[in-house]
């Protein structure tokens, strides 16, 4: 894998195959259960045994050491300017495109890094929850673009990580429903001084144009104190979605209160042009202008290959 532009150099990352990956899981105790693999598991991808400890383990134990690392940072700094003791969470970013299986990265990072000694508290949290309401997507004729960086309420979620990052207690996130495909009305999560946040969403490492006078823009990537980008080529994303798409069909979409009931009759051929045809017109669109961009910015990447097995991971140089 290089992440170089064509005319750069230097690479910024080391690449590691999945088996020199794998050797850095040292003595990094297994804290998953078996019967919690399908639990943690999106929806056709791949967690098994082998998946976490070549993968997850090492990720894990490399975590462990930025996040003391930091924690140490953040207690000397505390010193050094004579300020009050405050908790300032860890905020880990997981990025990537739809259907590549960012939840279950998330899901399976917040397992490990709770089981930690001595427990720390691990909270989720999705940036579906910060999109606008369907209503006004609609109204402003971007409903089509949900996901898209337009699509997301960037002030209300910038916000919210300024909260956590400050350090304040019972911060609330907006909750998003998939089956109505909108937020839920007076609905909150409710995020109090966790140790460690993981923050997944499709766009989450995007950056904004910079200021001509110099004033602030912030970004959500801003908060995080690293960053995971989930890699696959777009032809097994393509695959991937479109799988989900006829799964979602026979199970989800049957729902009568399911937004995309429409789609619970249609035939496989149909089915199948349909997700080819919201993959081209929306998430392909997405992925080219706005998500993959953003790779390089990223700490950690994990590539994936078409059976959805981790097959190379870089990891950012300090």
């Amino acid at each position: 894998m290089d992440i170089r532009a064509p005319e750069q150099q230097y690479n910024p990352y080391r690449v590691y195959t999945r088996e020199e990956w794998a050797r850095l899981r040292d003595d990094t105790p297994m804290t998953l259960e078996p019967g919690e693999f399908d639990r943690l598991r999106s929806l056709h991808d791949r967690l098994d045994l082998k998946e976490v400890e070549d993968i997850y383990l090492p990720l894990s134990r490399l975590l462990s050491i930025y996040v003391d690392a930091m924690q140490r940072l953040y207690y000397a700094e505390r010193q050094f300017l004579n300020i009050r003791d405050r908790k300032v969470p860890y905020i880990i970013g997981v990025a990537g495109s739809v259907a590549v299986g960012k939840s279950t990265t998330a899901r399976v990072l917040q397992a490990l890094l709770a089981r930690w000694s001595p427990r720390p508290k691990v909270d989720l949290i999705t940036t579906d929850g910060f999109l606008y309401p369907k209503a006004l997507l609609e109204r402003q004729g971007i409903l089509q673009k949900k996901g898209f960086p337009e699509s997301y309420d960037l002030p209300l979620l910038l916000s919210f990580l300024s909260d956590i990052k400050s350090g304040r207690r019972h911060v609330r996130s907006p909750v998003y429903s998939h089956l109505t495909y909108d937020i839920v009305p007076n609905e909150w999560a409710e995020i109090d001084q966790p140790d460690i946040l993981i923050v997944e969403g499709v766009n989450v490492l995007q950056t904004g144009k910079l200021p001509r006078d110099g004033k602030a823009v912030p970004v959500v990537s801003d908060f995080f104190d690293f960053s995971v980008y989930i890699d696959a080529d777009e032809a097994a994303l393509r695959q991937w979605y479109i799988k989900r798409f006829l799964a979602l069909r026979d199970t989800a979409f049957t729902n009568p209160k399911s937004y995309f009931n429409r789609y619970a009759l249609l035939s496989d051929d149909e089915a199948t042009a349909t997700a080819t045809a919201i993959w081209e017109r929306t998430n392909l669109a997405n992925l080219e202008d706005n998500i993959l961009p953003t790779r390089p910015r990223a700490t950690l990447i994990l590539k994936k290959g078409a059976d959805h097995a981790v097959e190379s991971v870089a990891l950012r140089r300090l």
